[in-house]
């Protein structure tokens, strides 16, 4: 399959990535189950948060859980601040479920970075109609063997890959945090609008380095290389694929806000299905499936974007360009 021939099309590199990912299902719902450990581990310091506020301050944590969860932990915080004993403990216990959750979620990122690239290898042209059961056969490559090898291998490299992550997390929601909260450098930046406009540069600037993260895991395992190594490639990468690589982020943002929409009206319909006397009864177990196909879903549309970068990453390989070293890191290691 001449692989740069197809490289620009993004009907066929997002069929192509949903197919691979399909195949191997069993990586989405590891993905489900390692992202729902992640966050029921972090919902233990924040429910002992409300009982350090209940204990030790005298608030009433039943009037918090009626808050938003985004509004719990700055409610926590802020009444905590008067104890400074119990805002350390509470802090020191949400950083450790962090770190340990973060390890949990390279060594699941790993593993299924492995698979849908041996599956994305295997596959022929999948992505061309007819599509046959043989044709998704070939591209299904999830194994525990696979999977293990894959954490093996590519653990400590995403575990770096993390820390520098979390560092540049650090940087951009301190810089947030000193404009926002400190005092203003000028009358204009004194206002709702600035405050507006630095949410939005967050956002932004959060997506673009998650996006960037992604290709660096992406490239780490595909070429097998160190974190340092793998900068030119991503260059290389955005340079020569800039119009499919933001065709493609675009589409799986949107599949994503679509996706939170079809839930938030899952939601609402249940809420009032809730109401309605003996049928009410069902809207437990509906909501409870609807939270695990809304989760599957998420997952899902994360790794058909994983699969279809690495297809555009093929595809420029394919080519023959040959990376510079003035692409990326290189240079500066030489010097």
């Amino acid at each position: 399959m001449d692989l740069s021939s197809t490289a620009g099309s993004l009907k066929f590199s997002l069929k192509r990535g949903a197919l691979v990912t399909a195949a191997n299902w069993q990586v989405v719902m590891v993905q489900f189950v390692a992202d729902t450990l992640f966050k029921t581990l972090l919902a233990v310091p924040i429910v002992g948060g409300l009982v350090l506020v209940a204990l030790v301050v005298g608030g009433d944590p039943f009037e918090m859980l009626r808050l938003e969860p985004s509004q719990i932990l700055a409610t926590m915080v802020g009444v905590l601040l008067a104890q400074p004993f119990a805002l350390a403990a509470f802090l020191v216990a949400l950083g450790v479920v962090l770190a340990g959750g973060s390890v949990l979620m390279f060594a699941a990122k790993a593993g299924s970075v492995t698979v849908l690239l041996a599956g994305d290898r295997a596959a022929g042209p999948i992505e061309q109609p007819p599509l046959r059961l043989s044709s998704l056969s070939q591209a299904s490559q999830a194994t525990v063997e696979r999977f293990t090898t894959g954490v093996r291998s590519l653990f400590s490299r995403y575990l770096r890959l993390g820390i520098a992550l979390t560092i540049v997390y650090a940087l951009l929601a301190g810089s947030y945090i000193a404009l926002v909260f400190g005092p203003p450098a000028t009358a204009t930046l004194d206002g709702p609008l600035a405050v507006t406009l630095a949410s939005l540069t967050l956002i932004v600037a959060v997506t673009l380095v998650n996006f960037v993260y992604l290709l660096l895991q992406i490239v780490v395992a595909a070429e097998d290389c160190a974190v340092w190594e793998a900068v030119p490639h991503v260059a290389r990468l955005l340079r020569r694929r800039t119009k499919g690589m933001g065709q493609v982020l675009v589409a799986i943002l949107a599949l994503m806000l679509m996706a939170t929409g079809v839930s938030i009206l899952a939601t609402a319909a249940l809420g009032l299905i809730a109401f309605v006397p003996f049928v009410g009864l069902a809207a437990l177990p509906l909501q409870v499936f609807a939270w695990l196909v809304r989760g599957v879903v998420f997952q899902f549309v994360g790794l058909t974007g994983v699969s279809t970068y690495v297809r555009l990453h093929r595809a420029l390989q394919a080519s023959g360009v040959p990376v510079r070293p003035s692409d990326g890191l290189q240079q500066v290691t030489r010097a």
